[in-house]
């Protein structure tokens, strides 16, 4: 790199202000290089066709990080753990391990899943009826209802699910917790994961956890040591992201009233297309201010590479901004626009390539059935107070949003 690191995250702007400023530097640039406060520099890529080819070049890896040999350019201090799981693997181990897990997706299992949201969707929100109005959306529906899918999923037991929680959120805690307190909840996870995963490799249930133990191919199978980061990965994806997408829907929805009069006119057909674009268009739906929003886990270039005129040299690291590729003027129509019946939404919130979001087809249902089922019972839902953010963890989500019917 020749040019001087321009500090990252950017600095907070107001969405209209920063829908504007990607169109500015989408226009100027393919990419710039910045200093993440972990990690050193890096290659930031903005423009949508840059993005997409760079996560879908083979001369891009991830397993240098794992390895110890760079440490992971990011915001915060990346969590250990996840350099154990599949999005570090490269192919051709990477390619293997991603086969094997997606035999235990199978179409009946993700049929049988939807059943299964759908009434704790249905569980919760007579729940809240008892509960009464007004009420806290995220402790009451959105972070229980995919703490309860993904529990289900992986098989634990009932009793253990209140442990369960705490630990895996212990895993994306960035601050309120020392260290050791991170290190030893975490440690508690995975010996309690690994000891399950015993137990449903000698006596196999209807869970996945089952299924990833019986998935194998000729002499091919997962062995336990594969299984556990394959669901470390699943919860850290499973339920806080899901429930911060639920959340930020809600917001949206809030905030943009006629978007929600579109959804309420044909919830079942609106939902699926409504869940792209705030997935595609984040906070910058529901006036938050953002800068630098949630850029991928970085790749490193492993030759000399050049992407739309930019030279990535040999040893560099280069991450997706999500959020200016999602607004890129040359792909989305009218990118400042919060559209829910946008048919052409080709973001990359959920990646792409062979790092696509292992558990994409999931988090997509449990949003459409959180937001359709919440809407449809309560149509005349809305906001009774501002929503509050938790700093304190690495997803930085809503952790309340009061509302009211």
């Amino acid at each position: 790199m020749t040019e001087t690191a321009a500090p990252y995250p950017f600095p907070p702007t107001e969405p209209e202000d920063a829908v504007e400023q990607y169109r500015r530097v989408i226009a100027d640039r393919p990419m710039t290089k910045v200093m993440f406060p972990f990690g050193g520099e890096g290659w930031v890529v903005h423009r949508h066709q840059a993005a997409r080819e760079l996560v879908g070049s083979p001369k891009f890896a991830r397993g240098p990080f794992a390895q110890g040999e760079l440490e992971v350019p990011f915001f915060v201090p990346f969590p250990d753990f996840l350099k154990t799981t599949l999005q570090f693997a490269d192919p051709p181990d990477h390619t293997r391990l991603r086969r094997l897990v997606a035999k235990a997706f199978t179409a009946r299992r993700v049929a049988r899943l939807r059943e299964g949201t759908q009434r704790i969707a249905d569980e919760l929100l007579d729940g809240m009826v008892e509960h009464g109005s007004p009420a806290n959306l995220v402790e009451l529906f959105s972070l229980p209802l995919p703490i309860r899918v993904i529990s289900e999923l992986l098989g634990v037991p009932v009793s253990d699910r209140d442990r369960f929680i705490d630990w895996s959120k212990s895993t994306l805690a960035t601050s309120g917790m020392t260290a050791e307190e991170i290190a030893a909840a975490g440690t508690e996870l995975y010996v309690y994961l690994s000891e399950l995963i015993a137990a449903r490799r000698a006596e196999p249930r209807d869970d996945l956890l089952s299924a990833l133990a019986g998935a194998g191919e000729q002499d091919d199978s997962l062995t336990d040591g594969e299984i556990l980061p394959i669901a470390m990965l699943l919860i850290v994806g499973g339920f806080d992201n899901t429930a911060n997408f639920i959340n930020l829907g809600a917001l949206s929805l809030f905030r943009n009233p006629d978007q929600l009069q579109a959804l309420l006119a044909d919830v079942d057909r609106v939902v699926v297309t409504a869940v792209e674009e705030i997935l595609r268009h984040g906070h910058f739906a529901v006036g938050e201010q953002a800068g630098g929003l949630g850029s991928l886990v970085p790749y490193v270039a492993t030759e000399d590479v050049e992407i739309d005129g930019t030279l990535i040299r040999k040893g560099e690291a280069a991450a997706i901004d999500p959020a200016s590729a999602n607004h890129d003027p040359t792909v989305f129509d009218a990118p400042a626009a919060f559209d829910i019946t946008r048919e052409n939404n080709p973001h990359l919130t959920l990646n792409h390539g062979v790092h696509h979001c292992l558990g994409a087809p999931l988090a997509r249902m449990e949003m459409q059935v959180a937001l359709g089922t919440l809407f449809r019972r309560f149509p005349a839902l809305a906001m009774a107070g501002e929503p509050e953010y938790a700093s304190e963890f690495l997803t930085a989500g809503i952790h309340v949003l009061p509302v009211t019917w």
